[in-house]
């Protein structure tokens, strides 16, 4: 089944079992899909906030980062791995606790070697415009194993079951 196949069946579910164990823990639920653009859902948590309050630039960031790297596997390129060599973001307002936020990507180039993608966070009704998230990333050939939890094909599997 192409990634693009995958990420379409799991529309309206939590994303638990994504290979990055950073999404695991951001555990948004996938609420829409096309090739190259993704809509995630994430209810704002306690320990992602800031000392003030409010959803801490941090956190932010790190949704921004790992939405754009879930929107890369959109793009079914199976042989590759996209890293992430920049990530651009402007803070525009804040969420708190219990609050609902969304995360809209889309790829803005897909060059040969080089992508750059956008990630836009908004409140929950698209209102207001959180943040805004510019990456480019660089494609790069599967050759090792990825992370802590073993082979490439292990963490494809974490996805597919």
């Amino acid at each position: 089944m192409s990634h693009l196949k995958v990420l379409k069946s799991l529309v309206g579910k939590e994303f638990s079992q994504s290979p990055s164990p950073f999404m695991r823990w951001l555990n948004p639920t996938l609420l829409a899909v096309e090739k190259g653009n993704l809509i995630f859902q994430y209810r704002v948590r306690p320990e992602w906030l800031n000392p003030v309050g409010g959803l801490h630039g941090g956190v932010t960031a790190g949704i921004i980062d790992d939405a754009i790297g879930a929107t890369m596997y959109s793009l079914d390129e199976t042989d590759y791995f996209f890293t992430t060599i920049n990530n651009a973001i402007d803070y525009f307002s804040s969420a708190r606790s219990g609050e609902t936020v969304i995360a809209e990507t889309s790829v803005i180039k897909q060059g040969k070697q080089f992508m750059n993608a956008q990630c836009n966070l908004w409140n929950w009704d698209r209102s207001r415009l959180l943040a805004k998230g510019s990456s480019n990333l660089f494609k790069t050939e599967i050759r090792t194993t990825l992370g802590a939890e073993g082979s490439i094909a292990k963490q494809k599997q974490l996805i597919l079951t």
